[in-house]
């Protein structure tokens, strides 16, 4: 066509010239080897996404699986905190190593490249989003089965990066019991489909509390309609994690690893199938 801009991402005609969509995935760095790579969204803040991210990790570890958490979060790092680690991430000619946790899950985060853990860090979004590109492409993964990705919320610079650079397998939505979270869980599953992002399902948080004397379960925020989401959506609900005391006790004190619960056992069979 004479009025044709060569963009065929929005254009209709099915002329013989049409071009395939342009591929930005970027390879990792060429001595890591990772079989499948998962990202863990939410579509807000505040939702337990990266206690999700290190739960599921330390799952998939018990289970014999070799597994990284590669922190994308770059503003709001809180992966090492879960796993107790304080040093420093170390380099030689050939990369950036991550650091291993106490049971050998390996950790990347902006934390442990920070002269001071508490300091902030100041980027904007294309400072960020390069930051995670470089997790990707200069870090070590040595020989992953899983590299789970903990993404910051919602859908700007680091999830679109993270989903056209990194060969993602397949994501975890991190949802909460309230009615409001129903648009927010739309915009990431949204995200995913134009990003052709395969979703294996969701993952409420906080969903309930178990009574310690009766056994009976409060639905502290109402009803969940996580179920209603689901179906709305064609996407599974693998999991419904409790509030928990001794899981908020294990956190803060950088234990995550000691924690132990059945919930998110549909979630990581989930992920586990993607290794067939």
């Amino acid at each position: 066509m004479s009025d044709c801009t060569h963009d065929c991402s929005s254009c209709s005609q099915n002329c013989s010239s049409r071009q395939s969509p342009q591929d930005f995935r970027e390879p990792p760095h060429e001595l890591s080897r990772i079989k499948k790579v998962i990202g863990v969204v939410s579509g807000k803040g505040g939702v337990g996404k990266s206690m999700t991210s290190a739960l599921m990790a330390v799952e998939l570890r018990r289970r014999g699986y070799a597994v990284g958490v590669l922190d994308a979060d770059i503003t709001g790092p809180s992966i090492p905190k879960l796993f107790g680690i304080h040093g420093r991430a170390v380099g030689d000619e050939n990369g950036i190593w991550p650091i291993q946790s106490r049971t050998g899950v390996q950790v990347m985060s902006i934390n442990l490249l920070l002269e001071n853990e508490e300091d902030p860090v100041v980027w904007r979004g294309p400072v960020i989003a390069g930051a995670v590109k470089q997790f990707w492409q200069e870090v070590i993964w040595k020989d992953v089965d899983f590299l789970f990705v903990d993404m910051p919320p919602g859908t700007g610079d680091v999830p679109l990066t993270v989903f056209q650079t990194l060969p993602v397998d397949g994501i975890l939505v991190v949802a909460s019991p309230q009615e409001l979270v129903s648009m927010i869980v739309g915009k990431a599953v949204k995200m995913a489909q134009m990003m052709n992002v395969p979703i294996l399902g969701i993952v409420e948080n906080m969903s309930y509390v178990q009574c310690p004397d009766c056994g009976r379960r409060i639905n502290v925020f109402g009803d969940s309609h996580v179920d209603e989401i689901g179906a709305k959506y064609g996407v599974p609900v693998l999991a419904k994690l409790p509030i928990d005391p001794r899981l908020a006790e294990c956190a803060d004190g950088g234990a995550i690893e000691t924690y132990e619960h059945e919930a998110l056992a549909g979630a990581a069979d989930a992920v586990q199938a993607l290794l067939g």
